[in-house]
């Protein structure tokens, strides 16, 4: 006769069903269509699969709705996906606005909400980086080679790599100042200051030719005013 304790301490003995719906849980990636399934099957199984593999299953699944099983799965998913807050607010929507949608729709509406914000949010730090990269580009000393036309005429000589700028420079500003001494401007003020030089040289002779006369008239008065003086007795007295 078998103990009390041995009863109570004897292991279960799995059925059929039990070893057959442990199997298809270890190997539940290869799911697929699961419509010939019972629904007290798929409760058992059904939850053991990942987001994906309960996607695959449901779209493969042809003519019967999965939705009374998975309905409870997504939400799960949805919840732990994007918060409880979040889960929440979506219910909260829901019976304001007096609709219901399947969880599955919602997690796929809410992932891709996601992937949008995700998305703009590195396009704009991907433009903050490229703004931040031609900022140092511009700040960057870069070295300048000067080169040389390739013109046969060199007006500064020898135009190599090793040049002297500064010859350059005062070749330059000579070239510059020829050019500027043969304009006909220049021309024009030297014949002015010419013509002055000529004037000035002149006016003396004739300023020397009015003085000369002058002193000839002089000298011819005194003598007919000698000439007076003696004639006239009276203004010998008056004078002495």
């Amino acid at each position: 006769m078998m103990r009390r304790s041995d009863q109570i301490c004897a292991p279960k003995i799995p059925t059929l069903v039990d070893l057959c719906v442990q199997t298809v849980i270890d190997n539940v990636r290869y799911l697929g269509d699961v419509g010939h399934v019972d629904q007290h099957l798929l409760e058992r199984i059904l939850p053991h699969c990942t987001v994906d593999q309960l996607m695959h299953v449901e779209k493969s699944t042809k003519g019967r709705d999965l939705s009374p099983i998975t309905d409870k799965l997504w939400k799960r998913f949805f919840e732990k996906q994007f918060g409880i807050n979040s889960t929440n607010e979506v219910m909260k929507r829901m019976k304001e606005k007096k609709v219901s949608f399947k969880w599955s729709q919602l997690y796929e509406a809410k992932g891709k909400e996601m992937a949008q914000v995700e998305n703009e949010a590195f396009d704009r730090i991907k433009q903050l980086y490229k703004k931040v990269d031609a900022r140092k580009q511009s700040r960057q000393v870069r070295p300048c080679t000067i080169v040389p036309p390739s013109s046969k005429r060199r007006f500064w000589g020898d135009n190599g790599p090793g040049y002297n700028v500064s010859n350059v420079k005062s070749n330059i500003m000579k070239k510059a100042k020829i050019e500027f001494m043969k304009s006909q401007e220049v021309k024009n003020i030297a014949a002015m200051k010419k013509n002055c030089i000529q004037r000035r040289q002149s006016s003396p002779s004739v300023t020397k030719n009015r003085n000369i006369s002058g002193f000839g008239s002089s000298s011819k008065d005194t003598k007919s005013t000698k000439g007076y003086f003696k004639d006239s007795p009276k203004d010998r007295n008056v004078l002495h």
